[in-house]
């Protein structure tokens, strides 16, 4: 807000100088203000480069903790497919019963990243085609 208010202060300070309202400072920018309209037009220039650019380092840092939640999801996946195909084996070692279920066994296969991410694409396109 801070930016907001030496703003303010800023411009109206320069309007009331030279529209004349404070005696004894002479006018440098007289009516119409060419240029503080040219002053504020590069700072626009400059303020929508800075807020493109903080925008690109957010996006690239969103990329980066996306890539990351991926890596762990899938370790995590990985982890836990591991833990069923033992715990299954434990279970049918000990005949107990539902370890033998076509359930599990496709619970146990290897998920691959590449295959998930084309049923998304699959799925979108025909939710986008209804």
């Amino acid at each position: 807000m801070s930016f907001l208010y030496v703003h303010i202060a800023w411009f109206g300070l320069w309007v009331l100088i030279n529209a004349g309202f404070i005696h004894g400072v002479g006018k440098f920018d007289p009516y119409p203000f060419n240029f503080l309209t040219m002053v504020v037009s590069l700072e626009a220039i400059f303020l929508s480069t800075l807020v493109m650019i903080s925008q690109n380092r957010s996006a690239a840092q969103a990329d980066e903790r996306s890539d990351l939640d991926l890596q762990i999801d899938m370790l995590g996946e990985y982890e836990i497919t591991k833990i069923l195909k033992i715990v299954t084996a434990i279970g049918l070692k000990m005949d107990v019963e539902g370890c033998d279920e076509a359930e599990l066994k496709q619970l146990e296969e290897t998920v691959m990243p590449e295959m998930v991410l084309r049923e998304i694409s699959e799925r979108r396109k025909r939710m986008a085609s209804e």
